[in-house]
Formats: structure tokens, sequence, C-alpha cells
């Protein structure tokens, strides 16, 4: 976690918004950077996108069955879309607070300091995200091998060997250029978002043929089971789950155009656009099914689809294949992004901080990434992790937003381009630490378990990040490593970086620390055309 040898950015000639070169620039005014290429659009994309997986295709039971009622179930996906939206008003300030790239990491860090930061960084490049990318993935393979296989469950290898092509695939996509990401972000929100239309279209019909049995007040709070307090919290903790990836966007600040006004605009419409689609998908599911068919269930929209589409039936399968294909694409996109801001702040290796000399991409970090969730795609214990880590990501949401009132505390002259109310960090932090403390008295064990698994970083942290005098050997051991990585990857410092190093003191003499990739790329500077 030492910096390896860092290769600054070529000089490149700066373009007009016509794409013509500007030659009214020096060609040195011009570096190598990570590209401000996300516009309002893409940018609600990537949270509509990260938010809506599988889930609400597959299995929205999951609040059903712990709310008890039809009723009670789609307060709860109300009430937890207005905790959402609450919580993603926090990271809105926080956002243009502090607009660096890393999300909540980012913040932490900031505000608590190197270790705090670090252990939110651990737990998310050990467990989270590769679990996470594994299991969308799987998802992916499976609604498109299921054709195949339409009197048994596609084999295992199968699944997963498709899952790894689809990850591959999307890291190329990315590698190669943000402005790709993003469109293959947008077109399949837009696939996803078009079959719940779909979806809240026919339930509407249904209403209108007199099907609203169990939307009627005396038949929605007829309990299927008995009301308890721990299944209802449990419900809750559910349908908060459900709404994940709501602060992703904050991943890849400074690659948004205009983030002060776009993070916040985007926020503000993708949370509300998200919870109506989730409150009008359920209710539309109990206009075709009744609370016992949806809990029967494994895949409901597929369900829903067989019910009333007959003959297009097969759209539904075909959504939930394009939904998890996208929903690979945005967390490969934003996780990629928080690696990055980890080793730029020396808490990753070096080379996950640099960028491709030509696309501008974080491809070390993106293979990073993809690497890592291939290698889970190899265990069979992932979902385990994930009910082990769950509880730790939570946690962390918690914390940032704490971390927002003490900002304010410690700070309070700071500019900020958003200021909200402490009204709202404090309800937020009222329902998180009610879920809190429920999930560690229902599942202690879990949750000791995930802590354990965040606190392995300690140790980590100590010999890493803190421990700044290291052996020679293994300095020059990194930074063979480092230097290797970059010639193969093609990547070079993003200029920032050096700007930031010259001003805090900390940079080094270019000609000690500059790794030449080879003499044609010194010799031809234009070819960083970012």
């Amino acid at each position: 976690m030492t910096d390896g040898p860092r290769q600054r950015g070529s000089a490149a000639p700066t373009t007009g918004e016509d794409g013509a070169a500007d030659d009214g620039k020096a060609a040195g005014e011009s570096s190598v950077a990570l590209k401000k290429e996300i516009g309002l659009v893409s940018a609600c994309g990537i949270i509509v996108g990260n938010i809506i997986g599988s889930g609400i295709f597959v299995s929205p039971k999951g609040v059903l069955e712990n709310a008890s009622s039809v009723g009670l179930a789609l307060i709860v996906w109300i009430v937890t879309g207005i905790i959402t939206a609450i919580g993603a008003l926090c990271y809105a300030e926080l956002g243009v607070t502090i607009p660096k790239s890393g999300g909540d990491y980012s913040y932490v860090k900031d505000i608590f300091g190197g270790l705090a930061g670090f252990l939110r960084l651990w737990i998310a490049v050990l467990v989270i995200y590769p679990t996470n990318q594994a299991v969308i993935a799987l998802t992916f393979s499976n609604y498109v091998l299921q054709p195949l296989f339409p009197t048994c469950f596609p084999p295992e290898n199968g699944l997963r060997l498709l899952a790894a092509i689809c990850l591959l695939l999307l890291t190329w996509v990315n590698c190669a250029s943000v402005r790709w990401a993003t469109r293959v972000q947008d077109v399949f929100t837009a696939g996803k978002l078009l079959a719940l239309i779909l979806i809240i279209i026919m339930g509407f019909v249904q209403i209108c043929k007199g099907e609203y049995y169990w939307l009627e007040p005396a038949n929605a709070f007829e309990p299927f089971q008995d009301y308890d307090v721990g299944l209802i919290a449990l419900a809750f903790l559910q349908g908060s789950f459900a709404y994940g990836g709501w602060n992703f966007l904050n991943y890849v600040t400074e690659e948004l155009v205009d983030p002060y006004v776009n993070l916040p605009r985007a926020i503000f419409i993708s949370i509300p656009l998200v919870t109506f689609v989730y409150v009008f998908a359920n209710i539309a599911y109990v206009t075709a099914m009744s609370p016992q068919e949806l809990l029967a269930s494994n895949a409901v929209a597929v369900t829903f689809g067989e019910k009333l589409l007959g003959v297009m039936s097969w759209i539904m399968p075909i959504s939930v294949a394009l939904s998890t294909f996208g929903g690979v694409n945005g967390s490969l996109f934003t996780s990629s992004r928080l690696f990055f801001a980890g080793a730029r702040e020396g808490h990753l290796p070096s080379l996950l901080a640099m960028i491709h000399v030509k696309r501008c991409t974080p491809i070390p970090a993106l293979l990073f990434t993809c690497i890592s969730t291939i290698l889970m795609l190899c265990t069979s214990d992932m979902y385990t992790l994930i009910n082990y880590v769950g509880f730790i990501n939570y946690l962390f949401y918690g914390v940032t937003v704490a971390g927002q009132i003490v900002l304010r505390i410690k700070q309070p002259d700071m500019h900020r381009p958003i200021k909200i109310s402490l009204v709202w960090p404090v309800i937020y932090l009222l329902f998180w630490a009610f879920l809190l403390i429920f999930s560690l008295y229902s599942e202690p064990v879990v949750c000791g378990i995930g802590l354990a698994i965040m606190l392995t970083g300690v140790p980590v942290y100590f010999l890493g990040v803190y421990w700044e005098n290291k052996p020679q050997c293994f300095n020059t051991f990194v930074g063979k490593m480092t230097y290797l990585g970059q010639k193969f990857c093609v990547v070079v410092y993003p200029m920032e970086d050096k700007k930031k190093n010259e001003e805090s003191g900390d940079e080094i003499e270019m000609k000690e620390q500059s790794v030449p990739l080879s003499a044609e790329d010194e010799e031809t500077p234009k070819a960083a055309d970012c």
C-alpha cells in the first residue's frame, strides 16, 4: 500500500465544445485526468440502475412476508423510500461539500480519520462489492440459461461461466470508455423502467376490471399471520436493503458534469422515481396474485407475466436479464471508482489510482474489481458472506450521516453549496438506530461475525498504511510491481494528483519518481487525448 513509481500524464491539446483542438492553450496545460462525461441523464441512470436490480422482479416478497399484510407492506415500501430520500439528501450535502469521488469512504475518512475510512474501504473491497456483483451476474446467467433447461435447473458450472463472461465483457466496456459505460447504463436502465411501467400499466388495467380485492382497506390490512413488532422491524430492514445503491452516484462525483447542480438534482429525481415504481409495482402484483401466491413464487414478475401477458409472457424473464446486466455494469462502474479513490489516498496499492493515457479510465481499478468478483464466483459461500456484511454496510450509512452533523460542529463556516436542516440527518439516524439495534438483537451472531470481518482490517491498516518506514526491499518490490502494472495497462497518475502533492509539499523530483512508459510515449504527448 505504499506508493510505487508515478508516471505523470502527458500533455495533450485541449478541445473545445466543438471537438476541435484549442490552439490558444499550450499543450502543457492539458493533462491526463478523469473526464467529466456524466450528465444529468446518466447520473439518474446510475442511481436508478443500481437501486433497481433483480429484486423487484424476482423476490419483493421479503417485505410482504414480514409485514404480515398487503397494506402494511405498502406502507413499509413508502416509508423506506422516504427514509432513503432523507439519507440521499444528507449525502447530497456531503457530496458538494466534499466534492471527491469515493462516496461515504471519502466522507468518513475526511471526518473521522484514516482508520475509519480504511475499514469502510476494507469491507467493501473484501466482501461487499465482489459478492454483490457475483450474485447479480449469476442472476443474469440464470435467466438467460433457464429457457434452455425448461425441465431442470441450469448446470452450476454453466451459470458461473456465463456470469464470468458477462463480467469480462462489461469490464472491457468500462475500460474502453466512460461514455460507452454510461450509454450502456442509460439503455439498460431505460429497459428495466419500461418493463416496470408495463407491470404498473397492467396493474391499473386490473384495477379498472375490478380486480382490487387486496387493495380494499378491509382486506389490505387483514393479516395472513399475527402481527409481530420484530417481524415488522425486519420488513423495514428488508425494504431498506431493497433501496440499496442510492448513494452510488457519490462514488463518481469527480466525473459529473457540474456536480454542484447535477448531483443533488439527480438524487431528487431518482429516489422519488424509484419509490413510485416500487410502490406501484407491488400494487400491480397484488391485483393478479394473492399474498399466498406471491410468497410462493420464486420469480414474482415472471408469474405475473404468465397470468396476464399470455403469449407475451417471455417479456418478463428477458426484462430480469436486462435489469441484472445493467446492474452489473453500474456496480462495476461505481465500485472501481471507490477503489480508485482509496488508492489515491494511499489505502490501496498506488497502481489502482492510475488511469489510461488515452482513454482516461481507471483500468487497474476495473481489472481489480473484475478479478475479485470472478474469484468470488468460485466460492459457494458468497450468500453467507452477504448476510454477514449487510449489517456492516448499513452501519456505515449511519456513520456517514452522523459525520454530516460532526462536520457542521467542527467546521461551521465551511462552504456548503447545499445546506439542509439538521432535522433530516437526525430523523435518518433515529430510523437507522432502530434498525441497527433490532438487527443486533435478532441476529447477534451474524452481526458479530460481520464486525469481526471488518475488524480484520485494523492490523492491515497499521501494517500497510500507518507504518511508513517499511524495509527498502519491500518498497523496491512494490515499486517494480507498480512499474510492471503501468507498462501492462499503459496507465499514469492523473495530473490533478501531482498538483495536490506539490501543494502539500509531498511531491518528489520528477526525475526520481517518473517511470517512462516508452520512448514513443514520451515523444508523442498528443496520444493522451483526454
